[in-house]
């Protein structure tokens, strides 16, 4: 592809499977940067809000430490250390369980609800925006072909 070789400066022909993971690691960093850029004014990292996010799906339900790292779309985080700051922000409440107290459970609050609320038209109207050079067709198509890497 010449706009990949243009983009990083070299004439070398790169093996197509090189080119096609430099691209993705590419479109991830533009994604990434547009949805850190709106998510920072509110002091929120993107594993953070992911958190908010699998938390909401629970409708009020909780969830332990191992579940949400589970649905985590990046599983590198240090999960504890997300739960915590959240908790600082009174976005979650951590409990003991009562049937057992070894296990923790893991809330999100009204605040971090209406953080969420607040969020959603804004990252939605984000993702659209990064996605707003391909048509309907190619999205399905794309996800489709991502989904077979996975």
């Amino acid at each position: 592809m010449k706009e990949l070789n243009e983009r990083l400066k070299t004439k070398v022909d790169l093996p197509l499977s090189r080119q096609t993971v430099i691209n993705v690691f590419l479109a991830n960093t533009a994604i990434k940067t547009e949805l850190l850029a709106v998510l920072k004014p509110h002091d929120l990292s993107m594993e953070q809000f992911n958190v908010l996010r699998i938390l909401r799906g629970q409708k009020g339900n909780p969830m332990n430490l191992q579940d949400v790292q589970e649905r985590m779309v990046n599983k590198m985080s240090n999960t504890t250390r997300l739960i915590d700051k959240l908790i600082l922000k009174d976005f979650v409440k951590r409990t003991e369980c009562k049937n057992n107290r070894r296990k923790i459970e893991i809330y999100i609050t009204k605040t971090g609800l209406d953080k969420l609320t607040e969020l959603d038209g804004i990252v939605n109207s984000t993702e659209e925006n990064v996605t707003s050079n391909l048509t309907s067709s190619e999205l399905t198509e794309l996800n489709r072909l991502l989904h077979k890497i996975q």
